[in-house]
């Protein structure tokens, strides 16, 4: 077992926050841009570029927070030294 779990823990954690924002950008965006699909081609251009930023903001905030927080459990359980002898 190493010697450092606390930063193999905050490693995850992090890295897990990171990929879940990327992950919640790209899910958010695709849901949000379906709203604009039923206009004609050039309101459809104005509509996802006025839906885009709101989209990026929302998804990346619930993305990083739900990574941090699965990711700090996942390390923690890696990390996590059993207290029972045998």
């Amino acid at each position: 077992m190493t010697k450092k779990p606390i930063l193999i823990c905050t490693f995850v954690a992090l890295s897990s926050g990171f990929f879940g924002g990327l992950m919640g950008v790209q899910i958010t965006s695709m849901l949000h841009s379906q709203k604009c699909q039923n206009q004609a081609w050039g309101f459809q251009q104005i509509c996802n570029t006025l839906v885009t930023p709101g989209a990026i903001w929302q998804g990346s905030i619930a993305g990083v927070w739900t990574g941090t927080i699965l990711g700090a459990f996942v390390g923690g359980s890696i990390t996590h030294k059993s207290s029972h002898r045998s």
